[in-house]
């Protein structure tokens, strides 16, 4: 795919985006330096605002990768790089409380707080499931595992960023535009690729619930995670009815997850037969920042070649697509 130009770029740190002047704040005024300063929780967030943004914004995602987002304490230092944001865009639904705790406390009372969840789906979309029962009140919050909604993620950050900086409207525009093109064309390989995974096995036993987005969306079932509602382990009762629903659908193989370790999954596997796949990721991108695989696509491209694979698929259509960033920028900051 090919990228969009833009001018030289010159490196942010997490530092710089603490302490650069706030401004862009009302009226579509921009910053003193010319870039939007944006505070970010999550990765898959980080890098949406990364490739819309381009060049002239400079992101700080807070939360590190391979980090529990839900349960992730933000650092008392993290009050400063909030107070300088023009803007801060999280997932909400619950997703990472204790960092919109800060952000609230934090945030300059014209400075927008943006939920991108609850502005993506309605309350009669969301999804409850078995890590995220409406007994809870907390419906599963991982909606960019959806390509529709990962460009609805990006279309509502667009926008707000052009609100801000109206001058540079044209180039979220143009930056907006190739990302679409990108999660199009990932769309267009999903249905492809799910069409070789034989109907009996397009089921998906994870650790963490991160799927039942994608899975509405293109015809997969999930049959079961592993992880209760509180984040504990699961009871012995609990992994006995998880050993029947593998048996019974017979499914090749079931996944964990590269952040969350789980013996219960190989004590599954080793007692049902299955395979057992322990690299799939929920919100922590592949490789290095700055790696061609860095990005929310190589996010997707690599969770959907993996568990399709693993079930019977032909994932070879995913190869076709460069999971590169389509805007080439260091002004992001993902800590690690």
């Amino acid at each position: 795919m090919p990228k969009v130009p833009i001018s030289s770029l010159v490196l942010c740190t997490v530092l710089a985006a603490a302490c650069a002047s706030p401004g862009g704040k009302d009226g579509g005024v921009p910053p003193e330096d010319g870039r939007i300063h944006v505070v970010t929780t999550v990765s898959p967030i980080t890098n949406l605002v990364q490739n819309v943004g381009g060049s002239d914004v400079i992101v700080t995602g807070l939360v590190p990768e391979g980090t529990n987002s839900h349960t992730f304490e933000p650092a008392p230092s993290d009050a400063a790089v909030i107070e300088d944001a023009d803007v801060m865009f999280v997932n909400g639904l619950h997703l990472e409380e204790p960092t919109m705790e800060l952000a609230r406390a934090n945030l300059r009372d014209d400075v927008p707080l943006v939920e991108l969840g609850s502005r993506t789906i309605t309350p009669d979309e969301y999804i409850y499931d078995f890590s995220f029962p409406e007994a809870g009140g907390a419906p599963n919050p991982h909606l960019w595992t959806n390509p529709a909604y990962a460009k609805r993620y990006a279309e509502i950050i667009k926008d707000e960023l052009s609100r801000l900086d109206p001058a540079k409207e044209a180039d979220f525009a143009a930056n907006y535009g190739a990302l679409v093109g990108q999660l199009d064309e990932i769309d267009v390989a999903v249905r492809e690729v799910t069409e070789t995974v034989p109907p009996e096995y397009r089921k998906l036993l994870t650790y963490h619930d991160s799927f039942p987005y994608f899975a509405r969306e293109y015809g997969w079932e999930i049959i079961g995670a592993v992880q209760p509602a509180d984040l504990a382990e699961p009871t012995a009762q609990e992994v006995a009815e998880l050993i029947d629903q593998v048996r019974s659908t017979g499914v090749p193989a079931i996944f964990g997850s590269e952040v969350f370790p789980s013996p219960v999954l190989e004590q599954i596997a080793d007692e049902t037969g299955a395979r057992y796949v322990d690299d799939l990721r929920d919100d922590d991108l592949p490789g290095e920042a700055g790696a061609p695989e860095h990005s929310l696509a190589g996010l997707l491209l690599f969770d959907y070649s993996t568990f399709m694979e693993a079930l019977g698929g032909d994932a070879s259509a995913f190869e076709r697509i460069d999971p590169s960033n389509v805007v080439e920028t260091e002004d992001a900051v993902y800590r690690s």
